[in-house]
């Protein structure tokens, strides 16, 4: 069990569940909740689902990507227990098979609407399970992204990133927004686009060190296709550029006259400063020697795009939660 679970990756796991708890408070916290000022225990088994979910689904995303990259990670990764033979590739797949159907299935039951009971929430008309569709349709990019049959989009250059993008950015967000509200406003999907545009560049950052066994397995990352330096350049900007819609949230109005992002304005825009200024920090330590990108498997820009990922989905909720 210790060797499927280090198979797992459960370090990886935090960030998609921290992603759908923030996403979740912060739809609480906004002006479209109806659930009110009180976070009941209805509320709490809703997230819970759907935060654990998140998690099982990550560990089966790992687990296809590591079935299918089992000959890059010979050199990229030669401790992973599917390399060292710890466990069987047939172990693997019906481990990773296991864990997609648990995820996507337990959040049939998390239904947004206050009040039902749980058989109301197992048989609530199909339009009312938001939540389910995000996660069949984030695991079917998990697949995209590394079957073969499906495409395998990590061997291509812009699609790797965007078959990233698109479920741990911006699905993700609108995903825990949809544990305990409706998504049908501009304001979930805003917020997601903010973690899109970080990831379609971010997502990049570890496919420097690993450019010997990619080039190996035949993808063609951007550090691959445009060479080292100039791929550094090209993701500089989505370190800094999503955080700025932060604070242009706050002004930007709709059509009914409010504020993009219903959260504090001044904690919003105290947030969306510091991820900005961290940002321009982290585009330093990347542009200042960008071959050590490449060279060191543990880069600094790695660690604060992790960082930053964790920051940005703690900030969204407090600013959503904190009243002064």
């Amino acid at each position: 069990m210790k060797n499927y679970l280090d198979f797992s990756r459960p370090f990886t796991l935090i960030a998609p569940m921290l992603g759908v708890v923030s996403g979740a408070l912060t739809a609480w916290g906004s002006k479209h909740s109806p659930h009110g000022d009180q976070f009941g225990w209805d509320a709490v088994w809703l997230v819970t689902i759907a935060a654990l979910a998140a998690g099982v689904l990550n560990a089966a995303s790992n687990g296809i990507n590591q079935i299918y990259d089992l000959e890059i990670d010979r050199i990229n990764k030669p401790e992973r227990p599917l390399v060292t033979g710890a466990i069987s590739r047939r172990g693997a797949f019906i481990w990773t098979a296991v864990l997609y159907v648990i995820s996507v299935s337990a959040t049939w039951l998390v239904v947004w609407e206050p009040g039902l009971t749980w058989y109301e929430r197992l048989t609530a008309p199909l339009i009312k399970h938001e939540c389910f569709f995000f996660y069949l349709v984030a695991a079917i990019f998990t697949l995209i992204y590394s079957v073969p049959a499906f495409g395998r989009t990590k061997r291509l250059t812009f699609g790797a990133n965007l078959t990233i993008a698109i479920p741990r950015g911006l699905m993700l967000k609108v995903a825990g927004w949809s544990v305990l509200a409706s998504v049908w406003h501009v304001e979930p999907w805003y917020i997601g686009l903010c973690f899109f545009l970080f990831l379609i560049g971010a997502a990049s950052t570890k496919d420097f060190s690993d450019l010997e066994g990619d080039v190996e397995g035949g993808c063609e990352t951007l550090p691959h296709r445009f060479g080292v330096r100039r791929a550094a350049y090209m993701i500089a900007p989505c370190f800094v550029v999503p955080w700025l819609l932060i604070p242009i949230g706050v002004f930007l109005k709709t059509g009914d006259g409010q504020a993009v992002l219903s959260g504090n304005p001044t904690l919003l825009l105290l947030f969306g400063t510091s991820l900005i200024l961290w940002g321009s920090y982290t585009v330093y330590l990347i542009l200042r020697d960008p071959e050590a990108l490449s060279t060191s498997e543990n880069h600094p820009s790695w660690k604060h795009m992790y960082l930053m990922m964790f920051w940005a989905q703690v900030g969204f909720a407090l600013a959503y939660l904190v009243e002064f």
